[in-house]
């Protein structure tokens, strides 16, 4: 098979729109290819967040992801920063790149200027990390949205550039450009759903059904909102139902409270058995430990292998 890696920031809980975006892919792609997934705890380093909420966030997200079907046994699941690799091969390569070419992203003038009191240097170099992340284990691809394509054209860059210094390495990584829907927020459906913008803007996954009902009821239902709530039936409900809904809709007949109504049914039954999975794990913090512990061996001996080969190749070995 084939092998695909992609990461997540352990930075709050997951929502539908992240499920949605990046996770339904995840789980429908560890049965094309061989997967490496991480959480990607030193990105999120560049914010300024407390340890011990750090700690907390990582471990949620590990039980999340596992909750929601990403499977050990298919993949390879690990934290970011406890395979030594990534932080020694991002230090080469940042010594390849030119500040100008990182200063040129967007991703850094778009994550300073929510922080002005926080541009640090990790925020510059972020994209040199992102291709050790992807370089340290000779991946092949990586799912990648129409919005992520200048990150990963880097890393395509940094491995050219390695590769003409100091001899063909790491191999040419194509995108898997996944079927990423833009989710829009409940409270501003211009706008794309985000934490940022508040918890009235999504559904968490580890909303209780108090919290999802009163989130549906109050989302907003101009033309851009019902839009909005119709995609999001479109994925949750029963197609049938949708396809008369829409039907309905277009015809200017369809009744907003009974939207919300099958939506609300829809998410909740969703969200159900996701929760009860989460709940069992997080009464066995051991077992998710040990599935981490694990995925971590099994990522550092490949990593090793391959840093080994690279320092040789840069002289430092």
């Amino acid at each position: 098979m084939k092998t695909l890696l992609s990461g997540i920031k352990p930075t709050g809980h997951i929502h539908i729109g992240n499920y949605l975006g990046t996770v339904k892919n995840w789980v429908e792609l560890q049965d094309k290819y061989a997967c490496y997934f991480f959480l990607a705890d030193l990105h999120a380093l560049t914010i300024k967040i407390d340890p011990k909420e750090l700690q907390k966030q990582s471990f949620d997200l590990a039980v999340d992801l596992l909750s929601l079907g990403i499977d050990p046994k298919k993949s390879i699941f690990f934290k970011q920063s406890d395979v030594v690799g990534h932080t020694e091969l991002a230090w080469i390569f940042n010594c390849l790149v030119p500040v100008s070419e990182l200063e040129r992203m967007t991703q850094f003038k778009d994550e300073s200027a929510k922080q002005p009191d926080n541009v640090n240097a990790g925020l510059l170099t972020y994209p040199a990390l992102q291709a050790a992340d992807i370089l340290l284990y000779l991946v092949e691809n990586v799912p990648v949205g129409q919005d992520q394509i200048q990150h990963l054209e880097l890393s395509r860059t940094i491995a050219r550039k390695f590769n003409k210094r100091y001899g063909k390495f790491f191999p040419e990584v194509k995108p898997v450009l996944s079927p990423t829907p833009k989710v829009m927020a409940l409270n501003n459906p211009i706008k794309k759903m985000s934490k940022s913008m508040g918890p009235a803007s999504y559904v968490a996954i580890r909303d209780d059904k108090e919290t999802v009902i009163k989130k549906i009821k109050k989302a907003i239902t101009d033309e851009q909102g019902v839009k909005n709530l119709l995609e999001l039936y479109s994925y949750f409900g029963n197609q049938k139902k949708y396809e008369a809904m829409f039907k309905d809709y277009k015809a200017g007949k369809l009744m907003n409270i009974k939207l919300k109504e099958e939506l609300t049914i829809s998410i909740l039954a969703f969200l159900e058995p996701v929760q009860k999975r989460i709940k069992d794990l997080e009464k066995n913090p051991g077992l998710v430990q040990k599935i981490l512990d694990d995925g971590t061996k099994r990522a550092q001996k490949i990593a090793q292998k391959n840093m080994s080969e690279i320092k040789k190749l840069v002289g430092l070995k």
